[in-house]
């Protein structure tokens, strides 16, 4: 195989694999952001769920209270004492009070879950976000892989550098000692020496 040949075959696999990476580079980062405003969306769903439990379980728990109270006067009715003075009320009261700091309570804790869930979904916009930005840089440095190779294929065939395949020769150019329209001095390109040969 001449080593035109190889030389073509490790350039067209290079670019090939910078291509892939790009689009790799892409995928991931569409599957990352997709799958965090997914989540985010689960956690406002849960958020909604938690407050929307909270008041079922604040319903339910403020008629037991009810029953209790009942219960209780219904106690002291039947032990033929008043249950509009003195000693029940202050029961039928103090059960009343410590019936509604509890309902309160269960509203609390929903909405303290609720607050944490739309906390979760926040933080999980907040990494699609991160995740969009640093798939655009790698998408960036996938793009500058691929325009390296390509002007690597560019200087391996002397393509663009007027048939002069010298190694010597920069591609990029025109005039010897500067580049064009910045008259900032010229790099040689070519192949490092060869060592130990002589």
């Amino acid at each position: 195989m001449a080593v035109g040949t190889v030389t073509a075959l490790m350039l067209g696999f290079g670019l090939g694999g910078q291509v892939l990476n790009f689009f790799a580079q892409r995928s991931a980062t569409n599957a990352a952001k997709e799958s965090a405003e997914f989540n985010a969306k689960v956690a406002e769903m849960q958020a909604v769920d938690a407050l929307a439990r909270g008041a079922d379980d604040e319903e339910r728990f403020r008629e037991v209270v009810k029953g209790l109270i009942g219960s209780q006067r219904a106690g002291f009715a039947g032990q033929n004492v008043d249950v509009g003075i003195g000693s029940p009320v202050d029961v039928v009261a103090d059960t009343a009070y410590l019936g509604e700091l509890d309902a309160l309570t269960i509203r609390n804790n929903a909405a303290r879950e609720a607050w944490g869930y739309e906390i979760e979904a926040e933080n999980f916009r907040r990494f699609g976000a991160n995740a969009a930005r640093q798939g655009r840089f790698n998408q960036a440095g996938a793009l500058f892989g691929i325009g390296t190779s390509v002007l690597g294929a560019f200087r391996a065939f002397g393509i663009g550098s007027g048939g002069n395949t010298s190694p010597s020769r920069s591609i990029f150019v025109s005039s010897p000692g500067a580049m064009p329209f910045t008259g900032i001095p010229s790099v040689n390109l070519g192949p490092p020496p060869l060592r130990g040969f002589g």
